[in-house]
């Protein structure tokens, strides 16, 4: 059975994936994401939230994150786009729910 936190984790991961598909030149800061993240879907979590959950998708080649002054700046990869549009899955990483 599935905890509540790794459903609100997977979730959240999706979320992230989105919104940088969604951004210019497909990147953004941290700082930035974490506060769409609040402002559009509710997640109130700490910023190293955000960033840990960064770091798992670089792990799994969805994003690339670099160093910035003061935050970290996260690119979407191709494969992180096809997961972020339902066309390909990954194991901890929700699909997105058909739009219609």
């Amino acid at each position: 059975m599935t905890s509540y936190a790794d459903l609100v984790t997977t979730d959240m991961r999706l979320v992230l994936l989105r919104l940088l598909s969604q951004a210019p030149s497909y990147t953004f800061n941290s700082s930035i994401l974490h506060k769409l993240m609040g402002e559009q879907t509710g997640y109130k979590i700490p910023r190293d939230k955000a960033v840990t959950e960064l770091c798992w998708l670089q792990e799994q080649g969805l994003v690339t994150v670099k160093d910035g002054i003061g935050c970290i700046i996260a690119t979407i990869t191709q494969r992180g786009l096809d997961v972020a549009d339902g066309s390909a899955t990954v194991p901890g990483v929700n699909r997105p729910s058909p739009r219609g």
